[in-house]
């Protein structure tokens, strides 16, 4: 009797083991599928109270490491999965409102011969505000393809660079969303939809868009590389940006040869990745990526790479070391630039304010990159305005002033050269 009592005793605390396991990993995948904010008290203990439960069982180091970077994720980065809390999560994903087989954006208007002239007249490397306002404001401009890295304020900082180039002179039209009129994808948007919308904007003006990604959103921006690259797809198709439904195709006719061409294998003219890698790589949902995100394929043409040290959240081995710099696979120039420790994680795109003081604008039109594949700039000058982040805003307004020249520069060569062939 004694022998059952105990055998009886012993089946009770193992279904009662069982329950708190499997009641603890539901309520786990509840606060991962909705954490609008961090989880409350009592969800932390029922967190701390389910590992402590797992390591019971099972008795493996990996699932206390596990355990433990995926609770400092949750609390600390704050890193959404798809949801309807920001202000992008319907971007591109609205009811559509035309057919998405035959819907296509606006042509660009041809240039005048006299503006034509002037922008191939033009430095890439040395763009001032008088030939932005004066020649590049009355031409059209690549997209940028923003993704931000996690729930707010991410989203809110990604905005606020979207207004920074607004502010330096970057025309709205080439940044906001056309469906909707925001300014930034998620990095929980499909990365084949972003590919070929990609691939809709190049279609539709002949120039080579731009992608800026951020945290998480680098991770995104590296996953599209790869795939219109080949790497991890065998065909993309193409996106409307209007309706955010796939047109069904998988070639576009290439403005600038007049041929037909896959999506695979088209190219970005420049993307830059900030902060991507740290406890950001213990996310199921980044994974794949792992072997791939210090990897720069040919399918963008320049990249810059972002890197900070003290920084867990986006940063390999705290943001130290060779483990965070980026490598070209092929031809792409790569260079890697190591922000300050003192700039904040989710804030550095944080940017709106520069574009507000003449001074500053002053300097970051005048700003030139250092001529080496690996640079820590430095700041040399105060300001009585607020500078914050304008080593990062720096580095990548130079370069979207030069590919938004050199794309221009492109496409008045192609169709001078189509002309005179007659095509």
């Amino acid at each position: 009797m004694i022998f059952w009592l105990k055998a009886e005793q012993q089946k009770r605390e193992t279904f009662c083991q069982a329950d708190v396991l499997k009641c603890s990993r539901r309520r786990t995948e509840a606060l991962i599928i909705d954490f609008g904010g961090r989880p409350a008290p009592s969800d932390l203990s029922l967190l701390t109270s389910a590992a402590t439960t797992e390591v019971g069982i099972f008795k493996t180091a990996f699932g206390v490491l596990g355990t433990i970077f995926l609770g400092m994720t949750l609390m600390l980065a704050g890193c959404a999965t798809p949801g309807k809390s920001s202000a992008e999560s319907g971007s591109l994903n609205a009811k559509p409102t035309q057919d998405a087989k035959f819907s296509t954006l606006d042509l660009a208007p041809p240039l005048i011969p006299e503006i034509q002239s002037k922008i191939l007249a033009l430095d890439p490397e040395h763009v001032t505000q008088k030939e932005i306002d004066e020649v590049l404001a009355q031409a059209p401009a690549p997209r940028i393809i923003n993704i931000h890295g996690g729930i707010l304020p991410r989203h809110a900082n990604m905005n606020s660079f979207s207004d920074f180039l607004i502010g330096m002179g970057y025309p709205a039209a080439s940044i906001r969303h056309p469906n909707d009129g925001t300014y930034t994808f998620g990095y929980y948007h499909k990365s084949d939809m972003i590919a070929g919308v990609i691939a809709a904007y190049y279609e539709s003006d002949g120039l080579r868009p731009m992608m800026v990604g951020f945290s998480q959103g680098g991770f995104q921006a590296m996953r599209v590389l790869h795939k219109l690259a080949g790497d991890s797809a065998a065909r993309l198709a193409v996106w409307n940006p209007l309706t955010g439904a796939s047109e069904e195709r998988y070639d576009i006719m290439d403005p600038l040869t007049g041929t037909n061409r896959p999506v695979v294998g088209l190219q970005v003219s420049y993307v830059c990745v900030a902060v991507a890698g740290g406890l950001g790589r213990w996310l199921p949902n980044q994974w794949d990526m792992n072997d791939k995100l210090r990897k720069i394929p040919d399918s963008v043409e320049e990249f810059t790479g972002f890197q900070k040290g003290l920084d867990p959240l986006g940063g390999d081995y705290l943001g130290y070391g060779t483990s965070n710099d980026y490598q070209a696979t092929g031809s792409a120039i790569v260079r890697n630039v190591r922000l300050p420790s003192a700039y904040g994680h989710a804030s550095i795109p944080d940017t709106r304010h520069l574009a507000k003081d003449p001074a500053i604008r002053d300097w970051l039109n005048h700003y030139r990159p250092a001529d080496s594949p690996t640079a820590t700039p430095q700041l040399d000058v105060k300001f009585a305005a607020d500078s914050t982040h304008i080593l990062w805003a720096a580095e990548v307004w130079y370069c979207i002033k030069k590919h938004w020249v050199l794309e221009l520069q492109r496409k008045i060569r192609a169709q001078s050269a189509a002309h005179h062939a007659g095509r």
